[in-house]
C-alpha cells in the first residue's frame, strides 16, 4: 500500500523561524546607502524583488541595520545585482561594523557613482537600480519592507535582452547569481521556456 502525500510531509513548529529548514531560490543584491557623515555603505540582501509590474523595487530590512536608518534619513538607495564571480565581494559588504560604526572592508570594494541620486554601485555587476524611497512598512516582526521607486536603471550591454537574441544564449553568456538561503548560492546558466496556457495574461 503506497503512502499518501500527507504521510510524506513534516509539519514544522511555527514557534521557531521556519526559513532555515529548507532551501528557497532568491536573488542576491547589494544595497547602497549614504552614511550620516557622507561616506557610502554597501550591504547584501536576499529578501528582495520587483513590486508589481510598474517600476518599484522592494527588500526586507530591519531598523537595527544602518541600511534602514540611512534610507529613512536620505530617502534614496541603490541596488546592484552582482555576477556569480562577485559573490566574495558581496560577502565582504556584509562584514560587521567596528565600534565606531565604520566598515573598513568597504574600502576594498570597487564602486562607481550613481547618475541621478546620491549613491554608489558595486562596480562590474550586471544590473543597477537607482531608487527614491516610496515607503517603509514596519511591523513584520522585527523586520520592515522598504519600497523604492526606480528613477534610473542601467544594464550591462551583454546582459540586455533584445528581440533578435536567444534568451538561453544570453544566460550562457551572462549567468545569474542566485542565493539559496540559509547559506548557499548557485550560478544559473540554463533555463527553459515556461509552458504558459493559451490565453494567459499577467
Amino acid at each position: 500500500m503506497s503512502k499518501s502525500p500527507q504521510d510524506q510531509l513534516v509539519s514544522l513548529d511555527l514557534n521557531q523561524p521556519i526559513w532555515e529548514r529548507f532551501f528557497l531560490v532568491a536573488p542576491l543584491i547589494v544595497v547602497g546607502t549614504r552614511e550620516p557623515e557622507g561616506s557610502y555603505d554597501l550591504a547584501p540582501k536576499h529578501m528582495a524583488m520587483p513590486l508589481g509590474w510598474e517600476n518599484y523595487f522592494c527588500f526586507v530590512c530591519t531598523p537595527r541595520h544602518g541600511t534602514y536608518q540611512n534610507i529613512r534619513r536620505e530617502k534614496v538607495f541603490t541596488i546592484s545585482f552582482p555576477h556569480p564571480d562577485q559573490v566574495l565581494l558581496a560577502s565582504l559588504s556584509a562584514a560587521p561594523r567596528c565600534e565606531d560604526h565604520s566598515k573598513p572592508t568597504l574600502a576594498a570594494l570597487p564602486t562607481f557613482r550613481a547618475t541621478v541620486i546620491d549613491g554608489v554601485f558595486l562596480r562590474d555587476a550586471y544590473l543597477f537600480l537607482e531608487c527614491q524611497l516610496d515607503k517603509i512598512i514596519d511591523g513584520f516582526g522585527e523586520n520592515s519592507l522598504i519600497v523604492g521607486k526606480i528613477v534610473a536603471v542601467h544594464v550591462q550591454q551583454q546582459a540586455l535582452r533584445v528581440s533578435d537574441s536567444d534568451d538561453q544564449d544570453l544566460l550562457l553568456q551572462t549567468p545569474l547569481l542566485a542565493y539559496l538561503p540559509p547559506g548557499r548560492y548557485t550560478k544559473i546558466e540554463r533555463s527553459f521556456s515556461f509552458p504558459f496556457h493559451t490565453g494567459f495574461q499577467r
